[in-house]
């Protein structure tokens, strides 16, 4: 069942639609994980699993300038290991974990609030 999201916030790098298999931001579908800021462009998130997460995987969202990192584990919550978050503590940085679903949610609100927000989307094909 594919959603689709009302562009509230005037930004281009709000989600517009998002599937089981995929979200859509500025007109560009993403099939693969991705990562996702309120100031850049979406770009490739290399994890194609969740046994993938990793604290280099999550260390990518350090440097974006985000207050809130979302991190979304797919079609299901699972929590990463606690290992692989520390690069976000040590940055102090807040997170949120969820299924990919709620964070593709979450993230559109909070970005249409104007907060610096990231996302991390895991997609498993």
């Amino acid at each position: 069942m594919a959603m689709k999201f009302q562009r509230e916030a005037a930004s281009e790098y709000a989600i517009t639609a998002y599937t089981v298999g995929s979200v859509t931001v500025g007109g560009v579908e993403h099939r693969q994980s991705v990562r996702l800021s309120h100031r850049e462009a979406a770009a490739p998130w290399p994890v194609a699993a969740f046994a993938e997460i990793s604290s280099e995987a999550i260390a990518q969202a350090t440097n974006v300038g985000a207050e809130i990192v979302l991190i979304g584990t797919g079609r299901a919550l699972r929590f990463p290991k606690p290992d692989a978050l520390r690069p976000l503590i040590e940055a102090r940085i807040g997170y949120e974990v969820m299924d990919t679903s709620a964070a593709c949610r979450t993230y559109n609100v909070l970005l249409g609030e104007g907060r610096q927000v990231a996302a991390l989307l895991l997609f498993e094909a």
